[in-house]
């Protein structure tokens, strides 16, 4: 399977964005929409990656704060090709804007693992749309693949 990476504009491309993490999150996971889209999205850097008929397929983001979100992926997309691709992405915006570390929110089930591959818990524990939750953070320059299925 072919895909292109592309670093994208939320006002430019807010519509392909949002279309994607609503399938993904409010129809899929049944996030509520009002905890999907925030403030962040219009300062954030977006990354898109497309098929061959230019559809989106997956999405994330990096916050002015570092934190690493809205992982978003088509379930029949949902291969580690593709998690690389957008994880070596949004890696490559950190260290462009001379973020330091990066931070992701992860289940706490997973949490002992992240510990394990270099991720150190940031803050205390705290509630995301009613799923107990913790960020982890890990300097940018070693930044492991995360357990993907355990973040948001």
């Amino acid at each position: 399977m072919a895909f292109t990476i592309q670093n994208v504009d939320w006002e430019k491309d807010k519509h392909r964005l949002k279309a994607l993490r609503e399938h993904v999150f409010v129809l899929e996971w049944r996030v509520p929409e009002a905890s999907e889209f925030d403030e962040h999205d219009s300062t954030a850097c977006h990354v898109l990656i497309i098929n061959d008929d230019n559809e989106p397929i997956a999405t994330g983001r990096l916050t002015k704060r570092g934190e690493l979100g809205r992982i978003a992926v088509k379930r029949c997309h949902r291969t580690l090709p593709v998690y690389r691709a957008l994880f070596e992405a949004l890696i490559n915006a950190a260290k462009q804007n001379n973020v330091p570390s990066v931070k992701v929110i992860c289940n706490l089930e997973s949490v002992s693992y992240h510990k394990s591959i270099g991720f150190i818990p940031d803050g205390q524990v705290f509630m995301d749309a009613g799923v107990p939750r913790q960020r982890l953070k890990c300097p940018a320059e070693r930044f492991p693949l995360p357990d993907v299925t355990q973040l948001h």
